[in-house]
Order: structure tokens, then C-alpha cells, then sequence
């Protein structure tokens, strides 16, 4: 294969699986979904209908074990309640902190766990679908440009230059996604990004907030049904 999607089911992976497939072909393409001990399991599930979709080969791997001990608000393992409030609100209360659902060093991790899959499948390059809006204010730290830099170069390095990090959204907004995604005609429906579980999004927390504002600025309606919205 040519290519590793670092897929979790969500907005931002699926149009770099869009892209991928593009480039590549469904053929050449891999996707990794990693389970990381999540309250629930609707990204898994969102991963294996679009990846089912695009005919790509899905793999999984289970790394709960490692975030077994943190206390973010998205793991099985916490008490607290996820944030139904935007980013810029959390990080009023965070004194330059990450938000309560910054999941420790998950994108390095995911990375480094991907880079060894993607060279045991002779891949060349791996996606992942870091944007600017999540690194704005320190929210998530590791989806910024200077650690996809610093992580880029480690992976280039450590695979013997074999091995390269795509983000083509490193640089890029929520709306610019959702703009690239519809010129690929993802299939936004099938995606899943609310923090919480139920049956529908919830149309409140961080990530819904963002996902609604990003269709609204591309003139869209999002798909994906929610029980509230709020942008």
C-alpha cells in the first residue's frame, strides 16, 4: 500500500481519506482506526461505514490502556462531565492550560503507532487531519504547526526517509475543511464528531459547536442530525 489515513470517523480524517483515495486509489490506501478508551464507541462506528464506503482496507488497534490514568473528560475514566460550551470559553478557565478534552499526547502516539504499521505495509505517507482552529489558544497542543513539524521530521528521520506526514489542514480552518470535503463529496453524513454518545449529536460541546460553524460559514447544513444547535 501507499498511504495511511490516520482515521478516526470524523469530519477532518474522512476528507483526508477522500484525499488519499483521490491520490492514490481505495487500493493503495490504508485506515487506521485507534480505540483510546472513548465513553462511547460512535467514532469506531463511523469509521468502519465511511471507510466501507471509500472500499479501503480498515484496521484497528486499541491503545485505552495508555490513557487508562487521565483524567480528560472524553475517557471512559473520568467522572466529569464533557463541556457543552465553544473552545474560547474553555480557555478563559484553562489559564493557557489544554481544554479538559485534550486527550494526553494522543496525536503523538497515534503517530508513532501509525508510523510502524504504515512501514510494515510499505506505505509512503500518512494523513492525519490536525486543523488550526483545534491548536488555537494551546487547546490542543499537538495539533499545532510546530509539532506537526517536530513529529514530521522524527517520523522522516526514524523510517530512514521513508516515511512522510501529510496535514493538509496543518494551516487550515474547520470551514476550509468542510470546503475541500464537499469538492470531494465526502460523505458528511456517515462522519461522527460530537464528544458525546447518543443517538444523535449533541449540538453543544466543542466540537459540534466548531463542525456547525464550519457548514454554516461554507453556506451548508450539516447532515448529521443533532438534538440542539446553538451556532
Amino acid at each position: 500500500m501507499k498511504a495511511l489515513v490516520l482515521f478516526s470517523g470524523g469530519l477532518d480524517s474522512s476528507v483526508c481519506l477522500g484525499f488519499a483515495v483521490r491520490d492514490y486509489g481505495a487500493d493503495e490506501v490504508l485506515a487506521l482506526s485507534i480505540y483510546y478508551g472513548q465513553k462511547h464507541n460512535k467514532e469506531m462506528e463511523a469509521s468502519e461505514k465511511v471507510a466501507s464506503y471509500y472500499g479501503v482496507k480498515r484496521i484497528t488497534l486499541d491503545l485505552g490502556e495508555i490513557f487508562k490514568d487521565s483524567n480528560c473528560t472524553l475517557l471512559s475514566g473520568s467522572l466529569e462531565e464533557i463541556p457543552h460550551e465553544d473552545y474560547a470559553d474553555q480557555l478563559k478557565k484553562t489559564e493557557g492550560a489544554p481544554v479538559n478534552t485534550y486527550v494526553p499526547y494522543r496525536n503523538g502516539l497515534f503517530l508513532s503507532s501509525a508510523a510502524s504499521i504504515a512501514l510494515s505495509h510499505g506505505c509512503e505517507v500518512i494523513y492525519y487531519g490536525a486543523h488550526a482552529d483545534d491548536a488555537a489558544g494551546n487547546a490542543y497542543p499537538d495539533t499545532s504547526v510546530a509539532f506537526n513539524k517536530a513529529i514530521s521530521d522524527a517520523i522522516y528521520i526514524g523510517s530512514g526517509n521513508a516515511l512522510k506526514i501529510v496535514a493538509p489542514f496543518i494551516d487550515k480552518s474547520k470551514a476550509d475543511v468542510v470546503a475541500e470535503g464537499k469538492k470531494l463529496k465526502v460523505p458528511f453524513e456517515l462522519t461522527w464528531s460530537c464528544y458525546e454518545g447518543g443517538d444523535k449529536a449533541c449540538g453543544v460541546c466543542g466540537t459540534c459547536r466548531d463542525r456547525l460553524q464550519a457548514f454554516k460559514l461554507n453556506s451548508l447544513t450539516d447532515p448529521v442530525p443533532y438534538e440542539r444547535e446553538e451556532v
